[in-house]
């Protein structure tokens, strides 16, 4: 199993739009997990993203602690629109929470006339358990737990239709 792992999405959208859509708390807390993230988008910035409310509730109805930071890290590069680099590290998990941070890419690329190639590469070396989450659960009706390829997902949804998967 590779300790590298790429998930890759073309969208249509500018990459400043997609930038912003990854980077701006306003849009990142409306698609995947909701878990607004903010960004200190320079070399050695602070990355967190925070539990949502829906997040707390989850956790408080099925008898387990749910974090105020569910992930962390720190920014390595950003070079708006078009490459992030961090580091990232899952909190809400204690076996992941216990692994080293890993590293997180974001590419955004021009594909065609309006259209965007964005890559998430995510080196995942020592974090199985982190690996394995970010993979997503492979069971089409899972509640949640789709991985990076659902965020993606989620995300062309969203930029794409102004609504997120699961909204009707």
């Amino acid at each position: 199993m590779s300790d590298t792992k790429v998930f890759r999405i073309w969208i249509k959208a500018t990459p400043e739009k997609i930038w912003q859509a990854i980077t701006d708390p306003e849009w990142n807390g409306r698609y995947g997990y909701a878990a607004p993230q903010v960004y200190e988008l320079k070399k050695g910035g602070k990355y967190q993203a925070t539990a949502s409310q829906d997040m707390k509730d989850y956790a408080a109805a099925n008898g387990f602690p749910m974090p105020d930071v569910v992930v962390d890290g720190e920014v390595l590069e950003a070079e708006p629109p078009r490459r992030l680099v961090q580091t990232w590290r899952m909190l809400m998990d204690p076996t992941c929470a216990a692994e080293p941070f890993t590293t997180l890419t974001y590419d955004i690329e021009d594909s065609g006339p309006g259209v965007c190639r964005v890559t998430i590469t995510h080196e995942l070396t020592g974090a199985p358990a982190t690996a394995l989450m970010v993979q997503g659960n492979p069971d089409p009706g899972a509640d949640g737990g789709g991985g990076w390829a659902w965020v993606l997902s989620d995300l062309k949804s969203l930029l794409e239709t102004g609504k997120v998967l699961a909204a009707g």
